[in-house]
């Protein structure tokens, strides 16, 4: 029987963008890093470059913050429970798995994303990680995401991590993606759920230009890419009223700077572009 397909299937050139910028940060592959990113990234650097000099920040800058906001939160975890379980949805071309697997050998560590990038993360994880797992491939709105959770085992802890997917989604479909995780993994003991979240940019003051670019990357990634949230509350309400009991929203201005803010600061939009979650069922 030919399984349904939903309308989310078209790999965004921002995979191939974020993979080249990982790659010269110094924190990723060569081979991870391809051509189309690398084009795109000479495209916007002077962009970027005038941003970060005028504006305080950039794409670059901000993926740089939830990168390391993301991988030290999931490091923590990992010391917390030696033989965690890790499954990175729409991992794209993200350093990531092959980091963790390389320095925390004990953990069960599976990356996973559309077929075509699926195939493509394969190819180059065999240029230079050898026995590295097969990245899995699924639809995250049909069943055949539900199967990919047999391959792990309820009784151990399991996180769940993704990075620059959840904007792309609509907030029907973010919610249905978190009670199917949710469903997913009834059985599971332990359940963490890492993400990056790009809020409503109403205290930046840039906000216009970024509002503006916002449309145009809806229009280029033929997607749904809109800002869902303005306050950390609104985050927690959603996530709570998607199964997700508790939930905590990091913002990088109190994560890289905690002596400067206050518990009151991190109830409230702190101006970041992005944030960070960390929801528990």
């Amino acid at each position: 029987m030919t399984q349904t397909r939903s309308k989310h299937r078209h790999i965004s050139f921002t995979a191939h963008y974020t993979g080249y910028i990982w790659y010269s940060m110094g924190i990723s592959h060569q081979a991870l890093a391809t051509k189309k990113g690398k084009t795109l990234a000479a495209l916007v650097h002077p962009l970027e470059s005038w941003a970060e000099k005028f504006v305080g920040g950039s794409m670059r800058s901000t993926l740089k913050q939830r990168h390391s906001m993301l991988d030290e939160t999931l490091e923590k975890l990992v010391n917390l429970s030696p033989e965690l379980q890790v499954l990175e949805i729409a991992c794209g071309l993200s350093p990531r798995g092959w980091w963790f697997r390389q320095h925390y050998p004990n953990i069960h560590y599976r990356e996973l994303d559309l077929p075509d990038m699926a195939a493509i993360k394969q190819t180059a994880l065999q240029q230079f990680e050898q026995n590295s797992p097969e990245v899995l491939s699924a639809d995250l709105f049909t069943q055949e995401f539900e199967s990919i959770f047999k391959l792990f085992d309820p009784q151990k802890p399991l996180v769940i991590i993704s990075e620059g997917l959840i904007n792309y989604f609509s907030k029907p479909l973010l919610s249905e993606l978190l009670l199917s995780i949710a469903s997913y993994t009834q059985q599971f003991n332990q359940l963490h759920y890492l993400t990056d979240l790009y809020p409503e940019p109403v205290h930046h003051k840039m906000a216009t230009i970024i509002w503006r670019s916002s449309k145009l990357l809806k229009w280029a990634s033929r997607s749904a890419f809109s800002f869902h949230f303005t306050t950390p509350k609104e985050v927690t309400t959603f996530f709570n009223e998607n199964e997700f009991s508790k939930v905590q929203v990091i913002q990088p201005t109190s994560y890289f700077n905690p002596p400067s803010t206050s518990t009151n600061d991190q109830k409230r939009h702190l101006g970041d572009l992005v944030w960070m979650i960390h929801a528990q069922k």
